[in-house]
């Protein structure tokens, strides 16, 4: 018996010392195996970005061509007369006859030129004006209601004001889609530059940054993906606000085909018009994603 006793007393006394050589908890070390991650692991929740898959992109093809199948099944059933719903191989004909004729293109290409300049002017100004209101109380103060208040007109009210200052042409257009690209870009790039963290901030000045070298290198990449959310958003305004441009005395562009088209009684060149900017709107907006995508890891 006292050989056993012994026998257990030296086995304890060389656990603890392999366990720390203290009879104290808090000396014990933890097994090797649990420090590894073996055991028990909780199931990961479901939606996590570990665990979440992505869906194919071709599922967003669903709804167009269930919407497109119910118009050809309402146009071939006689639900609709032509004048009021064309088919769309009607749609197809005159898309093809006005390709033929080099009209199609040169449409869509003044049109997206259009944009894209006024986007281009309209996001840069937002986004100088939106740092500086987000940034300085004193400017906050001063512009931010009559900013907020311009932000309510709409975009058929601007035109006759831009026809009087700036007269015909193309200046009146851009400026009209810029003005539309304006505001999404101020909101959200004020907004996240209010709302940037101030640990952040103070960690970037006792790295010795100030102003326009605080702003570029701390707190607009905090904001980005914001800024880019404001950028999606005011790309969509600007398509929107190119229809309005487009009534000034254009001769080109998918705007006037919309509303040359209305005029003329073509049915099948309204929904061409229709259809041809709700594809453009959605292959910038891609081209937006792609540009999110690379500045979020840019900034990660």
């Amino acid at each position: 018996m006292s050989e056993l006793a012994g026998v257990a007393v030296s086995g304890r006394s060389a656990q603890a010392q392999g366990l720390g050589g203290s009879d104290d908890p808090s000396s014990v070390q933890t097994p090797r195996s649990v420090r590894a991650g073996f055991g028990p692991r909780r199931p990961a929740r479901a939606g996590t970005a570990g665990t979440r898959r992505r869906l194919s992109p071709w599922w967003g093809a669903l709804l167009p061509l269930a919407l497109l199948g119910v118009w050809q099944l309402a146009t071939s059933t006689g639900a609709y007369p032509a004048s009021q719903l064309p088919s769309p191989a009607a749609v197809v004909r005159a898309a093809g006859d006005l390709w033929e004729r080099g009209l199609l293109q040169q449409h869509i290409a003044i049109s997206a030129q259009r944009v894209f300049v006024g986007f281009g002017l309209g996001a840069a100004a937002g986004l100088v004006v939106g740092s500086l209101v987000g940034l300085s109380r004193w400017a906050d103060a001063l512009l931010g209601p009559t900013i907020g208040a311009l932000r309510a007109v709409p975009s058929l009210a601007w035109v006759p004001l831009l026809l009087l200052w700036i007269g015909l042409g193309e200046p009146p257009k851009l400026v009209l889609v810029a003005i539309g690209a304006f505001f999404p870009v101020f909101t959200t790039t004020a907004s996240a530059l209010r709302h940037v963290d101030a640990n952040l901030v103070e960690a970037g000045r006792a790295f010795g940054l100030r102003g326009v070298s605080l702003l570029t290198q701390v707190q607009l990449p905090a904001a980005v993906p914001a800024v880019i959310a404001g950028l999606r958003l005011a790309l969509a305004q600007a398509w929107l606000f190119l229809v309005a441009a487009e009534l000034l005395a254009s001769s080109i562009g998918l705007g006037y085909l919309l509303t040359e088209s209305v005029n003329n009684g073509r049915t099948d060149r309204i929904f061409l018009a229709i259809i041809t900017l709700a594809v453009l709107g959605k292959l910038s907006d891609a081209v937006v994603g792609l540009f999110e995508r690379w500045a979020l890891k840019r900034w990660a």
